[in-house]
């Protein structure tokens, strides 16, 4: 699956994707701290890449509908997750990617 994470991910987030054979783009990796959010929003458009980001203002989808995207996922975590949590909430948010409500809402690489 193609996904950008945005800034606020750090790079065990961007391992554990890596891990998995997803298509990751990370906003670090493409000096895009600070953009605005409507831009980084509109580059995903344009890349149909699904953003994980810990920014709440992507949970409007009437400013930043995910249709247009490969998907918008907005997560909530913990400070300083460990390991093991970032795993389970991968894999957790995998399977629901896979199930029919989710099916097509972020771009296959594979």
């Amino acid at each position: 699956m193609k996904f950008k994470l945005d800034e606020n991910l750090g790079a065990r987030t961007q391992q554990i994707f890596q891990a998995a054979g997803h298509d990751i783009q990370t906003v670090r990796q493409e000096s895009l701290q600070g953009v605005a959010d409507w831009r980084l929003y509109e580059i995903c458009c344009e890349e149909q890449r699904c953003l994980v980001t810990l920014d709440l203002d992507f949970a409007d989808v009437i400013r930043f509908p995910p249709e247009k995207t490969g998907g918008i996922a907005v997560i909530r975590l913990p400070r300083n997750p460990s390991l093991h949590m970032l795993e389970n909430w991968h894999d957790n948010f995998c399977e629901l990617l896979s199930e029919s409500l989710w099916r097509g809402s972020c771009g296959s690489s594979r």
